[in-house]
């Protein structure tokens, strides 16, 4: 698809939420009309809040409508006229509580045109498990052993029916439970988990992919994808073959409306799932190059890095990649994983992981782990921090990584917190509770802010390399690593008599760009 090669081979993408800057998108607008923005973005990852949506920072959506507290149509047409692309995300695999679908689940029960919309957990896992005490069916050990868990304990919340029972239901993300002290009333949030198998949820996907292409959807971030597949005996995650009979599913409805479809999926390197997603001709996120350029940047080393910058390019990928985004920095995805009896090693060894780890801890980092069906932990996922913060707050680091981000195969998305060496917010992931740590690395800035940080060197230098790739057509060409010392790297770009080049030295943090 012509239009697809467009999109996924030039420009950088802004990532941000509607109220990153000031109060609402068009603060946001603001800043990018100003005459130092101009021609630095071609494209702009808006977050879901951008949406209706009341949990998880719009990730548990209500509905795909403008959030008029947020967003208006003339936003979008000012976007429009600045020649920027969007992307949104569609969230596969979860719907709100509160979205209209589940609201009529919980009135009407048994009679509701949605019950089978989202996933009964009793239901699902009748025959193959035992009900506890809570008259929660438990899944019989081996199948339980095999699941994929993202929190501790079932992925589930008991929710009140009209005939005064209370029902489990898959909710393998975010849920948010209270009880009045005065009335014994209980409220809650939740991420219901939706049926795929329901031809009621493939329609609601036409409808929204419809409305998202009138917003001015390019490309399309399928979010928590690889867990909408799910079968009794299976890890449900990334089920085979049914994960990939979704996707082609998917990928018809968006053919339709012209959109690329960027799947999203964390998953250990050795695990190859990122390989085969790309070899399907999808375009795939590069979670590997946040925690390799940490290590990379600590050791002085540019070993890994170049391994994986190497791969990319011979294989083909297509890739979008990042420092810092609204989630966390990669852990998980740097590691190796047994495959069949056979161990792939990942891109850095475990050790190197930990340090990693380690010194972004140090640094004020926190942590989301993954946990087994006994709630116990079984691995680290990813680490909070600004991307800054994770640096030491040293400009010189965050300026070079900066850099070889812009030099990286792939469309570069910049998270607009990084873009002004925004440090760890202490306060907001305190405040935020449980589950609050990636709050971490979303402070809201002001106009103000966006003020001073203009008139600083590691404000100010970033723009120019974002904006140098932004246009030069050097970039629409090949890249050439040269072989160097360990501690050095030297990239070129070359596209029809233009070139440019990164000389770097990974020791002192020192770099030089050239352009002819």
């Amino acid at each position: 698809m012509k239009d697809e090669q467009t999109i996924m081979s030039s420009g950088v993408m802004l990532n941000a939420y509607p109220d990153s800057i000031g109060e609402n998108l068009g603060d946001l607008i603001a800043m990018l009309k100003k005459p130092e923005f101009k021609d630095v973005f071609s494209l702009f990852y808006v977050l879901p809040t951008f949406f209706n949506s009341d949990l998880d920072r719009g990730f548990s959506i209500i509905d795909y409508n403008l959030n008029e507290a947020l967003v208006s149509e003339s936003d979008l047409k000012t976007l429009e006229a600045l020649n920027i692309k969007l992307k949104f995300d569609i969230v596969l695999n979860h719907l709100s509580v509160a979205s209209p679908q589940f609201k009529d689940l919980l009135q009407n029960g048994e009679q509701s045109k949605y019950k089978d919309f989202f996933i009964n957990w009793n239901t699902f896992w009748d025959g193959n498990g035992e009900k506890n005490q809570e008259d929660v069916v438990v899944p019989n050990k081996d199948f339980l052993d095999k699941l994929f868990m993202r929190k501790a304990g079932l992925p589930i919340l008991k929710v009140p029916f009209p005939d005064g029972t209370e029902q489990p239901y898959w909710n393998t993300f975010y849920q948010k439970i209270a009880v009045d002290e005065a009335s014994n009333e209980k409220t809650f949030l939740g991420q219901m988990d939706v049926n795929a198998k329901s031809e009621l949820v493939w329609q609601f996907y036409e409808e929204t992919l419809a409305k998202l292409k009138q917003y001015g959807c390019k490309i399309l971030r399928l979010d928590a994808f690889a867990y909408l597949h799910k079968e009794v005996g299976e890890t449900n995650f990334f089920n085979k073959p049914g994960t990939w009979q979704y996707l082609e599913r998917i990928k018809q409805i968006a053919d339709k409306h012209n959109l690329v479809l960027l799947p999203e999926i964390h998953a250990e390197y050795g695990a190859k799932l990122h390989e085969e997603v790309a070899g399907e001709g999808y375009p795939i996120y590069d979670f590997f190059l946040p925690g390799l350029m940490i290590h990379t940047l600590e050791t002085g080393s540019n070993k890994a890095l170049i391994k994986w910058v190497n791969e990319v390019v011979s294989k083909g990928y297509k890739t979008v990649n990042m420092l810092g985004c609204h989630d966390g920095i990669p852990v998980l995805d740097l590691k190796g994983k047994e495959i069949d009896g056979k161990y792939n090693k990942g891109l850095l060894e475990d050790a190197e992981i930990e340090a990693v780890m380690d010194k972004v801890m140090e640094r004020g980092g926190r942590v989301k782990n993954l946990y087994g069906p006994s709630g116990e932990k079984i691995s680290y996922y990813q680490v909070n921090a600004t991307f800054f913060s994770a640096l030491g707050e040293d400009e010189n680091k965050m300026l070079l990584a900066r850099a070889i981000q812009m030099f990286m195969p792939g469309i570069p998305q910049v998270w607009y917190l990084d873009m002004f060496a925004g440090k760890n917010d202490y306060e907001a992931a305190d405040n935020a509770g449980s589950g609050g740590h990636k709050e971490i690395n979303r402070t809201t800035l002001t106009l103000q802010d966006v003020e001073e940080g203009l008139k600083t060197d590691v404000v100010r230098y970033q723009l120019e390399m974002i904006r140098l790739r932004n246009t030069s057509k050097a970039f629409l060409g090949e890249m050439h690593i040269k072989n160097t010392s360990e501690n050095k790297i030297d990239i070129t770009w070359e596209n029809d008599g233009e070139s440019v080049r990164l000389k770097a030295d990974l020791e002192t943090f020192e770099y030089e760009i050239d352009k002819n």
